[in-house]
């Protein structure tokens, strides 16, 4: 890229490398005490508990240890600002289930640079593979929306971005009253506890950093907000076995200040799927729309016979 010229199909022929995180029980029980889970859900924030296993969307944390903070984004898409940035569309896609401690491999390419006038979107794809089996436990991704960055011109044609078909589906919720509803009260120290995770972007920590990102304080970062909704939907659906999620998804509509309320609402769509959207109670403000979570073969029976 130069003056402010993206060339889209070289930016997405660069390889950006592997990263190797090694990752341990600490590790899995952080992230799921970061979405609010309780020692009562020993399963998830207890090493020794019976059935002890990461959160399936433990799955993105993986690209934040080096990979995606080491994306030259600056150097790619002209007026480049990092307290512009937000996150727009998150995809998540399970393979095979994680171990409770190992060491991944994970890589990224960028699919796609749009430019939207006022703002450019960036679509990257991270893949993250278990060193011991050589088999991919997750697959993610991101759509990130950089405001102040559009205008700029591309170098030729672009083909079609080899996106997986579950990231790009649309979700309409059903003209009926959810089938379930889950609130739980965000922690006022719960975005300061989930950049432990490895999301280190000052916006979620700083007031200054806030400010200069147009906020009166930090907010919770998206994908905190994203975990506690598919939260919600695996243990009233799912019955909390992280192994019966295929992929979850969901779209940023609206920011999250740490200590808000979350209301999750979501509608059984048999055999697989549940539908949802979460709201900030005290704003009315829908936070994730466009959002599903897909369970495996037959994740759904038993919820769909009590119906």
């Amino acid at each position: 890229m130069a003056g402010g010229l993206v060339d889209v199909e070289a930016v997405r022929r660069t390889d950006y490398g592997t990263f190797t995180w090694r990752y341990t029980e600490r590790d899995v029980a952080l992230y799921a005490l970061s979405l609010g889970c309780r020692w009562s859900q020993g399963r998830f924030v207890y090493e020794g508990a019976e059935g002890f296993a990461p959160l399936p969307m433990f799955g993105v944390i993986p690209p934040y240890h080096e990979l995606l903070p080491s994306l030259p984004l600056h150097r790619i898409v002209p007026k480049f600002n990092p307290m512009l940035l937000l996150h727009g569309e998150q995809y998540l896609e399970l393979g095979v289930p994680f171990p409770t401690a190992g060491t991944l491999r994970t890589s990224s390419r960028i699919l796609d640079i749009q430019d939207k006038g006022k703002a450019a979107v960036v679509v990257i794809a991270t893949s993250s593979i278990d060193e011991a089996s050589g088999k991919e436990v997750a697959y993610n991704e991101s759509t990130t929306f950089l405001r102040g960055a559009g205008g700029f011109r591309t170098a030729g044609p672009a083909t079609a971005p080899a996106r997986r078909r579950g990231a790009t589906t649309r979700h309409a919720l059903p003209d009926r009253p959810p089938d379930a509803v889950v609130e739980e009260r965000t922690g006022e120290a719960q975005a300061a506890l989930y950049r432990l995770n490895g999301d280190y972007n000052p916006l979620h920590i700083d007031p200054e950093f806030a400010a200069l990102g147009g906020f009166d304080r930090p907010i919770l970062h998206g994908l905190c907000t994203y975990g506690v909704a598919a939260k919600h939907v695996l243990l009233r659906y799912g019955g909390g076995a992280p192994g019966a999620v295929h992929s979850i998804k969901g779209r940023f509509a609206a920011h999250v200040f740490p200590g808000e309320t979350l209301r999750t609402e979501m509608w059984l769509q048999p055999p697989c799927t549940v539908l949802f959207q979460t709201r900030v109670v005290e704003r009315d403000a829908l936070a994730v729309t466009n959002a599903a979570v897909v369970f495996r073969e037959g994740g759904l029976a038993a919820a769909a016979a009590k119906l």
